[in-house]
């Protein structure tokens, strides 16, 4: 199945070690106006031209790694060719850009962690759960926020860069959006961009569910992204890794970020061969509730944003 890769910057270079990692695909080429030294130029032809790059490839998997400022409208384009489109996430900042197109039938969001063990069961079972509660610690210094990364029109925040995982795994298995209620507060004391330090909320939704989130980029503890989920019978559930990656297992057998990727390229040429959807490719329909949901946190703690010094 030939893939083009669209965006050859640092998550475009884990893409090209994931796919050459799936014997399934083969990378066809890759779109890059300023080739990185990691681009495997020569062996791979290397275009500054979308439209040249999908004319001459004839892709049937497309994957957009570009700053959310484009993605959107390269995943669309690709999607009227036929192709099958994976792209990066957060896609848009502004949820109301995420207005229904036919096309986004044939795109899903890059949510890799979403593979990782037991998901696929916990989403297909629905358990009724009364409360989620994510946590995301992290360090991320001054050289992270470069370029799109500095500005929130153009990156958001961490509920936006970091956290969306764990949220937008949450968000499936909590029985509503609909949002009631709203507390939250951020921190931004370093100034390396736009966005915060830190971020905390407590969301009430309509139904009587909650979600509580912790997000700090500033942390010098162990990495760690998690959802930890109380079921109505009382049971816990807990995905955890420093990305969700060990899912409901152990964390010492937990998949790698590429074999789970791999294994997310495979649903894709499952989807796109046999038009079976897996349970865990999250379609970009999806997105537009969480983005809303991200939105109100942020104007709820708005007042205490501030532009970078």
């Amino acid at each position: 199945m030939r893939a083009l890769l669209v965006g050859a910057g640092e998550v475009g270079h884990h893409h090209l070690t994931a796919l050459a990692a799936t014997p399934e695909l083969e990378v066809a080429g890759i779109v890059e106006p300023a080739p990185l030294p990691h681009t495997p130029a020569g062996r791979v032809p290397v275009f500054t031209d979308y439209r040249q790059a999908l004319a001459t490839v004839r892709p049937e998997l497309v994957i957009v790694a570009t700053p959310p400022r484009t993605s959107l409208a390269l995943a669309r384009q690709a999607a009227a060719t036929g192709a099958r489109v994976l792209v990066e996430k957060p896609v848009v900042i502004d949820p109301i850009e995420l207005e229904h197109d036919l096309l986004d039938a044939r795109i899903a969001v890059a949510f890799q962690p979403h593979f990782a063990p037991g998901l696929a069961a916990l989403l297909a079972a629905s358990p009724k759960i009364t409360r989620a509660r994510m946590t995301l610690s992290c360090r991320r210094d001054a050289s992270y926020y470069r370029g799109w990364r500095a500005r929130w029109a153009t990156a958001g925040g961490i509920l936006h860069q970091q956290a969306i995982h764990g949220l937008a795994l949450a968000a499936r298995l909590l029985p509503s959006l609909t949002v009631a209620s709203c507390t939250a507060e951020v921190e931004h004391r370093r100034h390396f961009s736009d966005a915060e330090d830190a971020v905390r909320a407590r969301i009430g939704f309509a139904d009587g569910r909650e979600l509580l989130l912790t997000g700090r980029v500033d942390s010098d503890a162990p990495s760690r992204h998690e959802v930890h989920l109380t079921c109505a019978c009382g049971g816990e559930l807990s995905v955890t890794g420093r990305n969700l990656e060990a899912g409901l297992g152990p964390l010492a057998t937990a998949p790698t970020h590429t074999e789970l990727r791999s294994a997310l390229y495979r649903a894709l040429i499952t989807w796109h061969h046999d038009g079976q959807r897996d349970i865990r490719l999250f379609a970009l329909s999806e997105l537009r509730p969480l983005l809303e949901m991200i939105t109100r946190v942020y104007r709820t703690a708005g007042k205490q944003l501030r532009p970078a010094a």
